[in-house]
């Protein structure tokens, strides 16, 4: 089997044909030439779309290299995760999610409840959510959980799932395809926000389903066509144009995350500091076990005194973005309770590694936190 770094160059790209490019431009449509029976590949463009099938193959040999996965893309990441959820839930049914994961997922949950899905709660880590796993139709992981970045065995909790007759999803948003595969893993859902590490950029709002079950796929798929959450050609194109440098992304960005934190420990002024790929990080023996070697993803996140002293930071770095995603190839970082909904200390750091030079961003870091201390 063919490396990462191959695959992802390769992964989706068409037959080649003389006079053609390797990856066909997007191909924008609204509806497509139809004679006699309403059948075919491509009818209407809220069913389907050229552009969207090479992006979708190209993921699911990324999620899944040695069994075939079916991979539906959408309009962003929390369209993905709609549509498992909604798709696979009906009322009378329970969801276990956890209670530390993305911030919108609280929304989610009243949503749930308000068509009569038991929502059930639990944290990420210590594999927490088994405790209320009992009856449930559907388990939700995110691990590495965002932002706490705790981690969970995905193995371990889909035994215990498929055991009791219940479906499982990971969000695998912040490791990525090349930093984890949660299908091989035993998960019947990989779930994804493309805006993220995946595309890398920050150009463009993704997101995408995988799944080895065709019927689950076809459920997913009915479910976007049905609301509509499709992603747009051009955005298909640029995501599957950018999966060419993944794997040089991922490698720089999980190289610099480590050394970021590694620096960071030595700050007296930060609490709370996290990253997978520390060896002493709580979650570091399990996240060696589960995610490739090297790849633990480009997010650091740590807790400085209060909210002024972290805003005072946040405005001394020079080479960092003051901004709310991350997995991009230049580094941001936010003061995270800003939003709300994160249970989270008013001076904790979201920071989000980039591409840049290790050694310069982190004389970024130094110098902005020296700044902070003596305002």
């Amino acid at each position: 089997m063919t490396g990462d770094g191959t695959r992802v160059v390769r992964a989706g790209l068409p037959e080649p044909a003389a006079h053609e490019p390797s990856l066909p431009g997007p191909v924008f449509a609204a509806h497509f030439h139809l004679p006699g029976d309403a059948t075919g590949t491509y009818t209407y463009g809220r069913d389907a779309n050229p552009t969207w099938s090479l992006l979708e193959e190209a993921i699911g040999e990324l999620e899944s290299p040695e069994q075939p996965a079916h991979t539906v893309a959408f309009a962003s990441g929390m369209a993905a995760i709609a549509a498992v959820l909604f798709s696979q839930l009906r009322s009378g049914d329970a969801v276990v999610l956890p209670n530390d994961g993305y911030q919108l997922l609280p929304a989610v949950r009243g949503r749930l409840e308000s068509y009569g899905v038991e929502v059930r709660t639990a944290p990420t880590a210590h594999d927490a959510q088994l405790d209320v796993l009992d009856g449930a139709r559907l388990l939700w992981i995110e691990t590495p959980s965002n932002p706490g970045l705790d981690v969970c065995d995905i193995r371990r909790l889909a035994d215990a799932a498929h055991a009791r007759g219940a479906l499982v999803a990971v969000d695998n948003t912040l490791a990525t395809p090349l930093g984890q595969r949660p299908l091989d893993l035993g998960a019947d859902f990989s779930v994804a926000s493309g805006t993220k590490a995946l595309t890398g950029h920050g150009d463009i709002l993704l997101g995408y389903a995988s799944t080895r079950d065709a019927a689950l796929a076809d459920a997913v798929r009915l479910w976007r066509k049905t609301v509509g959450a499709i992603p747009g050609p051009m955005e298909s194109w640029l995501a599957h144009r950018s999966l060419a440098t993944l794997a040089l992304r991922v490698r720089q960005q999980s190289a610099g995350a480590l050394a970021l934190a590694e620096a960071l420990a030595a700050r007296p002024e930060i609490t709370g500091l996290r990253h997978p790929g520390l060896p002493s990080d709580p979650a570091h023996r399990l996240a060696v076990a589960q995610m490739r070697p090297g790849r633990f993803g480009s997010v650091v996140s740590f807790t400085l005194p209060d909210k002024d002293h972290a805003e005072r930071f946040l405005a001394a770095l020079t080479l960092v973005d003051e901004a709310t995603s991350f997995g991009g190839v230049r580094s941001a970082a936010e003061r995270r309770a800003r939003w709300g909904g994160d249970a989270v200390p008013e001076g904790f750091i979201r920071f989000s590694v980039g591409i840049e030079e290790p050694e310069d961003l982190i004389a970024d870091v130094m110098r902005a936190l020296d700044a902070a201390q003596r305002t």
